[in-house]
């Protein structure tokens, strides 16, 4: 079943840097990689780092454009997408509190393959990328920390696709609930993630009803909690391995 209509990548603004502001001392404690710098280190980054606000729709990276910054979700909710990609549109996963994303990207100084996009108003600070890359040449902390990003990354992209071949919608809804409490990947989200029936429609590729009847069955299962705006993870372990 269909998700309701969502603004396309195609049709879709992308976000001026030109907004962007100084972060603020607040927001640090939001970005997990920080206390593995050393002194010097932070503050360079802290000198360097970007945050804007990014609203519903609006596009923080685009196919095809080149790599300019590393991102992580401040607060919010993004969905990385291939919906301007030759193909059929698909998106690969979310984007919760306190994930980073691109890494891979940065390191390769290429051209986004994927839509990053907003599903609510959110805050998104970024590095440029010379700042990426001159933290890997001095911080082992920082490399330890990329290396576990793509390692975890690459476990959730094989989880992604198995998520595309099940026909089980409430086993959908399940796994992909799943990916958005990761620990490492998004140390933000704690066990309580904000977030509507209707934005998980636009992740999992299912309608707000059918959601709502997903979410339902995992309660009733015992294995979340549905809350005013938002879902509580009662068993990560029995929500990633769910089956109806």
């Amino acid at each position: 079943m269909a998700t309701q209509a969502f603004p396309s990548a195609s049709h879709a603004t992308p976000v001026r840097t030109s907004r962007s502001r100084a972060v603020l001392a607040e927001e640090l404690p939001q970005i997990p990689w920080l206390e593995r710098l050393e002194a010097p280190e932070c503050e360079r980054v802290r000198q360097d780092l970007r945050v804007i606000t990014v609203l519903p729709g609006e596009l923080v990276c685009r196919v095809g454009k080149p790599v300019t910054y590393w991102f992580g979700v401040v607060d919010g909710l993004l969905k990385m997408s291939n919906d301007e990609a030759s193909g059929i549109p698909m998106t690969f996963t979310g984007v919760s509190k306190g994930g980073w994303f691109g890494e891979g990207t940065v390191l390769k100084n290429e051209v986004y393959r994927y839509n990053i996009q907003a599903l609510r108003k959110s805050v998104v600070a970024g590095i440029p990328a010379d700042t990426f890359h001159w933290l890997l040449g001095r911080s082992i902390g920082f490399n330890r920390f990329v290396m576990n990003q793509l390692n975890e990354r690459l476990g959730q992209f094989i989880a992604a696709r198995e998520i595309d071949r099940l026909n089980l919608p409430d086993a959908r809804v399940a796994r992909s609930l799943a990916a958005l409490f990761h620990p490492v990947l998004y140390p933000g989200v704690g066990d309580l993630l904000r977030i509507t029936q209707q934005e998980l429609g636009y992740l999992v590729g299912l309608s707000r009803q059918r959601v709502n009847e997903a979410l339902t069955a995992l309660q009733a299962a015992g294995v979340i909690q549905v809350e005013y705006g938002g879902v509580r993870v009662l068993d990560l372990e029995r929500l990633r391995g769910y089956r109806q």
